[in-house]
């Protein structure tokens, strides 16, 4: 039986409550008491709350007695009993001996069952034991006073432990590290699925679908059609296309249209690591594998993107050793840590990334072509930007909305919105674009940053996008410059020497003998003939 007494707040009021009680003998197993509350706990046959209330009638001050269900003390371990139960990651509270003091139900799966306990145990069934009585490789020598994390493997499958100390104040010491006594510790157990997630989650903030690639042209609507075909077959993808075109993009779009989007989507550039940096990003290591390692070994991006996609960008960059390693992976998805012996199985989908030409580095021996057979199951090949014109109004318009927004950020007083005029957009559907829709974006914001306002003309994209195109602006008659006299022979070649300067500027931004005609205002053919004539291509 549980009761509550509401009083009044009167000096003494609770010893004299407790006091009837220990005149009637009964058996309080619990007694909580708050201002104007007492909160019992009673265990004595055939008390009834009539016979309380009776007895405690003399004392002054009593308002009222009633039952209850749990005392505050159990409500409250309830409560936050049903908020461990809600966390999916295994949760173990452990005391400084390593003994338990709570768990949470995904704990559960974690630990095999206890002698004697039926398969639908309960989290009090091992409550006061050993940890590693149940899970070997946490030990009480983890337990320390500073919060640690480490790879571990429970019944085959690899988790990360966060150790997180529960400390109180040494009444012995008061220095900042020894003033401090670890009461247990908050032990944390995170799948590599999860961690996996938390990673992709951090790599893209953003919605990747189909449905948000930009572009309405033909090669474009094909590529969209083309990847959502491709995201219901659990095949390896090759992705090709110049730097700059989206590779990464189109990835994640097949990712996310695909049954593993829930799963993490872990992207790797092959370019950016040298070979035994990428090796152990890629496959993990063992504890003590080479100096530096981390205690405990570290689990790599092959295993934390268990059950979704690894993007491996520039994948023509990887070594041969690890070409090698990487084939032997794909054949049955199966691989070991650095350093380590057992053999690990991943279910993931590999989609790789080049802007080179594998067949060209095939027959130069750079690269496995038994590899780019593995590799190239299925292969999307993005158009450079120059190759869908059509798109150029709908990019350019987003990514000039998009620097709007930062720039006005920034400076709030730039409160027109920029629009590109037809001359300009005529401009921008010339260029060629070596950079692709990356370069594209990177000249519209730095056109926008240097704008006031209104709209964006010719006048302002050309000085963007000379610096762009990597040229010298010398012999433009625009900025005009001083003539040495030592540098002119005759009339002929310094006349052929303008000329070539001449179309080594113009021919970039307009890329075709037809346009550059339009521009200089002369035929179509004396261009050719000229350019042909200056070797510029």
């Amino acid at each position: 039986m549980r009761i509550v007494i509401e009083s009044s707040d009167r000096i003494g009021i609770s010893q004299e409550i407790l006091a009837v009680f220990a005149q009637q003998a009964w058996n309080l197993k619990a007694v909580e008491i708050t201002s104007c509350f007492t909160y019992l706990y009673l265990e004595y046959d055939g008390l009834s709350l009539a016979q309380i209330k009776r007895c405690l009638a003399h004392v002054a001050g009593v308002i009222s007695v009633e039952l209850i269900n749990l005392l505050p003390s159990e409500q409250r371990a309830n409560h936050l009993q049903a908020l461990l139960d809600k966390m999916p990651e295994p949760i173990i509270d452990v005391d400084s001996q390593g003994l338990i003091l709570a768990m949470n139900k995904a704990s559960h799966k974690l630990m095999p069952p206890a002698t004697g306990v039926k398969p639908d145990f309960m989290a009090t069934d091992y409550l006061g034991k050993p940890i590693n009585t149940y899970i070997e490789q946490i030990s009480s020598a983890m337990l320390t006073n500073t919060a640690t994390s480490q790879a571990i493997t429970i019944q085959g499958k690899a988790y990360i432990l966060d150790i997180s100390p529960v400390l109180s104040n040494s009444a012995t010491n008061s220095t900042a590290n020894k003033g401090k006594e670890i009461n247990g510790s908050v032990l944390l157990l995170r799948s590599m699925n999860t961690v996996g997630r938390q990673i992709s989650l951090m790599q893209s903030h953003q919605e990747h679908s189909f449905d948000n690639i930009i572009g309405q042209s033909k090669s474009i609507r094909l590529i969209k059609a083309q990847g959502e075909r491709f995201a219901a077959l659990d095949l390896p993808v090759l992705i090709s296309g110049e730097t700059g075109t989206g590779k990464e993009l189109i990835a994640r779009a097949l990712h996310q249209a695909s049954s593993r989007a829930k799963a993490p989507f872990l992207a790797i550039n092959c370019s950016a690591l040298p070979e035994h940096l990428l090796e152990s990003e890629l496959f993990g290591y063992e504890s003590g594998a080479f100096t530096g390692a981390q205690k405990g070994g570290k689990p790599g991006l092959v295993e934390l993107a268990e059950g979704g996609c690894l993007f491996l960008d520039e994948i023509a960059e990887m070594s041969p050793y690890l070409q090698a390693k990487l084939l032997r992976f794909l054949q049955d998805l199966t691989y070991r840590r650095v350093g380590g012996t057992k053999e690990l199985i991943a279910n993931i989908r590999i989609i790789s990334a080049t802007h080179q030409n594998l067949a060209k580095l095939i027959s130069q021996k750079t690269f496995r072509e038994d590899l780019y057979y593995r590799l190239n199951v299925l292969s999307i090949e993005l158009p450079p930007l120059r190759d869908r014109i059509a798109d150029m109004s709908l990019l350019a318009n987003l990514f000039i909305d998009n620097a709007a927004k930062q720039v006005s950020h920034s400076q709030p007083s730039k409160r027109a919105k920029p629009k590109l005029t037809a001359s300009a957009l005529a401009l921008l559907q010339s260029f060629a674009w070596p950079g692709n829709i990356r370069q594209l974006q990177n000249v519209l914001f730095s056109v926008v940053a240097l704008s006031n306002g209104g709209d964006i003309c010719v006048e302002e994209l050309l000085p963007v996008l000379k610096k762009h195109a990597g040229h010298s602006h010398a012999g433009n008659r625009e900025q005009g410059g001083e003539l040495a006299m030592e540098d002119v022979k005759d009339w002929s070649s310094a006349q052929a020497d303008f000329e070539a300067k001449l179309l080594g500027h113009f021919y970039p931004l307009f890329p075709t003998t037809r346009k550059l005609a339009e521009r200089l205002k002369v035929s179509h053919n004396k261009i050719a003939m000229k350019l042909r004539q200056h070797d510029i291509r």
